[in-house]
């Protein structure tokens, strides 16, 4: 396993629609160990396989590892089935998005149809943190940020910071 560039805003590479995956094999189950040891590494709880620049439709998660408990989730060719009317709002934050914050509104509950890390399709029902975590990954999936979600001012505001916080480029 190693740990992987996570790639932030803005970059034309977090925009692209991320490829479905045919099957889950060797090279899949290599990318999703890689996936979460970047992830635990940068103190995240999700991460799409297009922050760290593969445009495959895989996400992982543990949103309670930092209790001391890891207990992570994969999830490939994920599939939003039913999505709850009732919303519920989280502070948001992406690895993709460094240091900002901004509170989303999302479906409280939703039921994600996907195959796991052996290859096996899957059935869940997630609330709460999970549920917005799986909806934040997967927007990921179709090139969106939580960014987007915002106003054209606020979402201008944090692309200036972003910009401003990264390293002065160098061209040979």
């Amino acid at each position: 396993m190693s740990i992987k560039t996570i790639i932030t805003e803005p970059n034309k590479i977090l925009r692209q629609i991320s490829q479905p995956v045919e099957k889950v094999g060797k090279e899949e189950k290599i990318l999703m160990d890689d996936m979460l040891e970047t992830m635990y590494a940068a103190n995240g709880i999700g991460l799409a396989a297009i922050q760290i620049g593969v445009p495959k439709r895989i996400i992982v998660m543990d949103i309670d590892w930092n209790k001391g408990k890891k207990d992570p989730l994969y999830f490939v060719n994920p599939v939003i089935k039913l999505r709850d009317k009732d919303k519920s709002i989280y502070e948001e934050g992406c690895l993709s998005v460094p240091n900002q914050f901004a509170e989303i509104e999302r479906p409280k509950n939703c039921e994600v149809e996907y195959l796991n890390y052996y290859g096996e399709k899957k059935l869940l029902k997630a609330e709460g943190l999970l549920a917005t975590c799986i909806q934040h990954e997967m927007d990921h999936l179709e090139g969106i940020l939580f960014i987007d979600y915002l106003s054209k001012l606020k979402k201008s505001m944090i692309i200036k910071k972003l910009i401003k916080s990264k390293p002065d480029r160098i061209v040979v």
